[in-house]
């Protein structure tokens, strides 16, 4: 893995920690009505709104947004990139465990976008995570 590819992809973890992170915190009530947009509503069908509990999934996306900006800028450093992918990649394979089990809550596209969004958050972790493994190679 380049340390260019390595840096790009903790790029797409920091913008999805600092969107989700700083929406969540900020602007609870409308997270929770309205994520992830467009028109689709994915958290209104868990349960009632709490703004306790939607406020620390913010806090913890913004604790990971602080993680990931240390890995970029050690993003020299195996020891920093692996465990930052570490911590994602636990994190990402739990929430698609427990979103796989609760589609039946969702519509067909739904069920699919919610599905895709959390794989793709879930891949780009754990190639950093593997990635890492094989050395780093310059540019």
């Amino acid at each position: 893995m380049t340390l260019v590819v390595r840096r790009v992809l903790l790029a797409v973890l920091l913008l999805v920690a600092l969107i989700l992170g700083t929406w969540t915190y900020v602007m609870p009530r409308n997270w929770y009505d309205t994520f992830p947009g467009f028109g689709m509503r994915w958290v209104v069908p868990t349960g009632p709104y709490n703004e306790h509990f939607v406020k620390d999934i913010g806090s913890m996306y913004l604790a990971l947004a602080v993680l990931t900006v240390a890995a970029l800028w050690f993003a020299t450093s195996d020891a920093t990139v692996r465990m930052t992918a570490a911590v994602w990649t636990t994190f990402n394979l739990l929430h698609l465990i427990y979103h796989v089990t609760m589609l039946q809550m969702y519509e067909g596209r739904d069920r699919f976008l919610v599905v895709a969004s959390l794989v793709i958050v879930f891949l780009v972790s754990a190639s950093l995570l593997m990635g890492s493994r094989r050395g780093l190679s310059p540019g």
